[in-house]
């Protein structure tokens, strides 16, 4: 590797508005530019336009109807 490239500070791109960011110590946001891109993106994982892909997470009743089914086949007839 490059000693160049160990001094210079990585740049990234913000995940909001993809302007070009120092990953430094002296940037509180990062890897967001701003304060606001970071409310900004909060936001969307609050309302959940942001997700991670995965199968979805059972819900009580969906868990409850499982149990109840579990207890009904260990019992003896």
């Amino acid at each position: 590797m490059n000693t160049q490239d160990t001094t210079r500070p990585l740049e990234v791109a913000c995940p909001q508005c993809r302007k070009k960011v120092l990953w430094s110590e002296a940037n509180p946001y990062r890897p967001f530019c701003s304060k606001r891109c970071r409310l900004l993106d909060l936001g969307a994982w609050a309302d959940e336009s942001h997700r991670i892909a995965g199968e979805p997470a059972m819900d009580e009743t969906d868990l409850d109807a499982l149990l109840a089914r579990a207890d009904r086949d260990g019992e003896p007839s």
